[in-house]
């Protein structure tokens, strides 16, 4: 059986697609190597829902530029930024949001929240936290993201930048890549061995 190697483009100005593929596997995770890019695509993303958003910001990138101006303010957008002294109250608070709600969720950056939670049993709660809100999100329609800032290693395996953590791979999970050529966003869903099996093109110039 031969296999199509050619990865599905598809044209997605205003991020219907994205949207509707973020709604099929929780969580959604993002790779990107460029943090202006990352913060830039999620300000797109929350400006094409019609929903609430609850945006956990652990590296204070995005909340800057909110603070700075530099992103406009949005009211639909409850931002939150964890510490390890109330993180649990945090995932209490949001599970029971989404339990009853659609929400968008975001959580911005896997970095982030690794440099503030360094004990070992504080991240399988954090996973474990995650994997929790993921489960209860698919029960009210709401998506998951959780942005990484991440390279490929010399093994072309994907890990997070700094720190050399693995991006583990989850049938359960969409893992993206997030790029940007000339004017154009590419953001390309990644199949098991890391390659794009589809890529979502949105394009500036046509706007």
């Amino acid at each position: 059986m031969v296999l199509d190697k050619n990865p599905e483009q598809i044209l997605d100005n205003n991020l219907a697609y994205v949207i509707d593929e973020f709604s099929n596997k929780n969580p959604n995770i993002i790779l990107c190597s460029e943090p202006f890019l990352k913060t830039e695509f999620l300000n797109e993303l929350i400006d094409s829902i019609n929903y609430q958003v609850i945006f956990l910001d652990f590296d204070l990138l995005y909340s800057g530029y909110v603070i700075s101006e530099m992103i406009k303010k949005n009211d639909k957008v409850k931002i939150y930024r964890p510490s390890d002294s109330d993180w649990k109250k945090i995932i209490s608070d949001i599970a029971k949001k989404i339990s009853n709600e659609k929400f968008l969720v975001v959580i911005d950056s896997f970095n982030g929240f690794y440099s503030i939670f360094d004990d070992k049993e504080f991240g399988r709660f954090i996973n474990a936290s995650l994997m929790l809100l993921s489960s209860i999100g698919k029960e009210s329609g709401s998506s998951v993201i959780i942005t990484a800032m991440a390279r490929k290693n010399d093994k072309g395996e994907w890990i997070l930048s700094p720190g050399g953590r693995h991006v583990i791979y989850s049938k359960k999970s969409g893992i993206y890549h997030l790029k940007r050529i000339g004017n154009t966003l590419m953001l390309n869903l990644l199949n098991e061995v890391g390659t794009p099996e589809k890529i979502f093109k949105i394009d500036y110039s046509y706007s």
